[in-house]
């Protein structure tokens, strides 16, 4: 395992800033037009601010384009992801347009360009320590999950992924994640789950099943025998005959 440290985590960091600082500087029109297109189709605000947890759990606010609508419902909750992304949000995530505010992100040094994807808050004291170990790097803009399923990945699957990445960490093997996300954004795959607008909620780890019979118990019910009192409803039978008494 080779940890995100010294030389490497330096030159990691070199790379990061450039390429973000030049992202933003290159790609200003676009970051420019994207936002006059979410104004004019979802009105404001333009971005999307929210706390998310970055390395060792310390909270940051991510930086994204807004793709929902803040509908709620009579109780003032939010209505499901279904029903608030339109069309302009679906165009922005199938393109990863909305994501381009994060090279903000990065040059700050709240996220790295490659890193797991940062979750909710609500999430941190759902993970087992497995999971959880996912913040002991930064987080990324794009990452191994990301090119190997996005949003198509069950939860089980994303976070074996992430933690893969921050055991198996090299130069190289962000360059290749970099690479790979050029290519997934081109096939637009993976933008959402099965049956899902977006992506369902991290409810946490299953508890170990506690309704399943032990097995000698299981043995000792096989072999023990029925009870002799009848079910209700049940038909008798005869009763038996009476013994007969011998004459003397």
């Amino acid at each position: 395992m080779q940890r995100q440290a010294g030389t490497g985590l330096f030159l990691k960091r070199c790379i990061d800033v450039v390429a973000a600082g030049l992202g933003l500087l290159c790609l200003s029109p676009v970051l420019a037009i994207t936002g006059l297109f979410v104004r004019m189709t979802m009105g404001g605000p333009v971005l999307f601010r929210q706390p998310r947890p970055g390395r060792q759990g310390q909270l940051f606010t991510v930086f994204k384009f807004r793709t929902m609508l803040e509908a709620t419902d009579a109780n003032g909750q939010a209505l499901p992801d279904e029903q608030r992304l339109t069309w302009a949000g679906r165009l922005l995530r199938s393109t990863s347009l909305d994501e381009l505010p994060q090279l903000w992100n990065v040059l700050r040094g709240d996220m790295s360009l490659v890193g797991p994807r940062p979750l909710l808050v609500e999430y941190l004291p759902r993970y087992s320590p497995e999971q959880a170990r996912r913040h002991d790097v930064l987080p990324g803009i794009t990452g191994w999950a990301q090119v190997n399923g996005r949003n198509a990945l069950s939860w089980d699957e994303r976070f074996r992924l992430d933690g893969w990445y921050v055991d198996h960490w090299s130069l190289g093997l962000d360059l290749k994640v970099l690479a790979l996300t050029v290519v997934r954004v081109l096939q637009r795959q993976g933008i959402s789950f099965a049956s899902e607008a977006t992506m369902h909620k991290f409810m946490g780890n299953p508890p170990p099943e506690s309704n399943v019979v032990p097995l000698r118990q299981q043995e000792a019910s096989a072999v023990s025998p029925p009870s002799a009192a009848p079910a209700s409803g049940e038909r008798r039978g005869p009763p038996p005959p009476p013994a007969r008494v011998p004459v003397a």
